[in-house]
């Protein structure tokens, strides 16, 4: 694996998108969470000599040694128009080799794809980045806007080490932005077999909570009915099991409405899980927009077969629609009860932008330049992004990745999943439309 931050010799057949997002893949920053994480800052010194090769300066930032995170400012032609912030990030979820046909950190290319831990969340993006922003600097161009151009690290954890540290210690490196671009959209989908594009106007909150329950310690061979992994487990199951209602946001019920357009039908006559089930595997994504999740991920209790413990915990994280946080909070502590303590671990805003304005219209333009005719639906993130962290500024967030994919892939199934790639002339693709956009807008 490769760990130096040096910029590598290009590989003639592959663009320089592929070559970029290869060299970051093979920089292995796992992030665990809770603290423990590999760090960004070979990462980050490889974007820093790729952005200072471009003529820029950038700034390296690091709260905590090793979690270190880039900005810089390209100066735009138009100073009258507000700034523009373009970012993503460096971290990425950890990887089993044991479950990947491929290792996670290798950066192979295999069947048109680059294979990879980060090749679709989201090294792919940061490559594009410096590869439009190559593109527009060395063509004697400038961006139309000024932009803030910004690798953070710390996002699979919340950002509280990254953007989140940032807008709060270093928040004039953001003034004079209004609006910022980053992930989790962008990407292609097909509605009964034509193509669309997702733009991401808006997030879901994020609530990451521990649950834990107390009882008796005591030998394994006693009757103990106080017995915390029992109530645990039996609360758990009451969580992971419910089944949240459907509620359509202002995005959600102009997605399903673009989508009933498509197929022909009256939305009001189509149940939002089949609308949202007809953008095949894009589906993974939509269908958790409508509702709020809440999904145990981490359980834990115990340390040996004949102790019974006196206390037992598992990590839940959940979704909701913004704006719903504190009511589903109080659901979920009367559904588990006085035995079971809900303790908040993390917690984030929920986000919604406007489906329509100068932005919008700026990314439906460089789309229909090389993809023409094709549309592009606004939709709501189940995930959340740094947009969150820049949301405390008054900066309005969009997730846009540009990515022309084929039919078959299974797109939302890359994001922390097995075998994550990604097609190598989808990179190009969004290089291309990337590049357009910010001389553009």
């Amino acid at each position: 694996m490769a760990e130096s931050s040096a910029v590598q010799p290009p590989t003639p057949e592959l663009d320089e998108t592929a070559e970029i997002a290869r060299d970051l893949i093979r920089i292995d920053t796992s992030n665990y969470g809770e603290g423990r994480a590999n760090g960004e800052r070979e990462a980050a010194e490889y974007v820093e000599a790729r952005l200072t090769a471009l003529g820029l300066t950038p700034k390296l930032y690091e709260p905590e040694s090793r979690r270190t995170s880039v900005v810089a400012r390209v100066p735009g032609r138009n100073p009258a128009k507000p700034a523009l912030v373009l970012h993503g990030h460096l971290d990425v979820v950890p990887a089993d080799p044991r479950n990947w046909s491929v290792d996670p950190f290798g950066g192979e290319i295999r069947d048109g794809m680059l294979w990879g831990r980060g090749a679709v969340d989201m090294k792919d993006m940061d490559a594009m980045m410096l590869t439009a922003l190559g593109d527009i600097i060395g063509s004697g161009s400038q961006p139309e806007r000024e932009l803030i151009v910004a690798f953070f690290a710390d996002e699979e954890a919340g950002g509280g080490l990254g953007a989140s540290w940032l807008v709060d210690e270093h928040p004039e490196l953001f003034a004079g932005a209004t609006e910022a671009i980053s992930e989790v959209g962008g990407y292609s989908i097909a509605v009964d077999g034509q193509r669309a594009y997702l733009l991401q106007t808006g997030e879901k909150s994020l609530i990451w909570v521990r649950l834990v329950a107390r009882g008796v310690a005591a030998h394994g061979s006693r009757l103990v009915r106080d017995n915390a992994i029992t109530k645990l487990a039996e609360g758990v199951a009451r969580l992971g099991r419910t089944e949240w209602p459907i509620r359509l946001t202002d995005t959600t019920r102009e997605l399903l409405g673009e989508i009933a357009a498509v197929l022909g039908v009256d939305p009001e006559q189509v149940s939002p899980d089949e609308l949202a089930l007809a953008t095949g595997s894009a589906s993974g994504f939509i269908t958790a927009t409508l509702r709020t999740t809440s999904n145990p991920t981490l359980l834990g209790g115990g340390y040996k077969h004949n102790v019974i413990p006196d206390r037992a915990e598992a990590l839940v994280d959940i979704r909701t629609l913004p704006g719903e946080e504190d009511a589903v909070l109080a659901e979920i502590r009367e559904l588990l009860g006085p035995e079971i303590d809900v303790e908040i671990v993390h917690r984030d805003v929920g986000l919604e932008s406007p489906t329509s304005g100068p932005l919008v219209d700026a990314v439906r333009r460089s789309i229909a330049v090389h993809d023409p005719g094709t549309p592009v639906f606004p939709y709501l993130l189940s995930g959340g992004t740094d947009n969150k962290s820049l949301s405390r500024l008054g900066i309005a967030g969009y997730g846009f990745a540009p990515l022309r994919l084929p039919e078959g892939l299974d797109f939302p199934a890359m994001f922390h999943g097995v075998d994550e790639r990604v097609p190598l002339d989808a990179l190009v693709f969004g290089r291309h439309v990337l590049r357009d956009l910010l001389l553009d807008y």
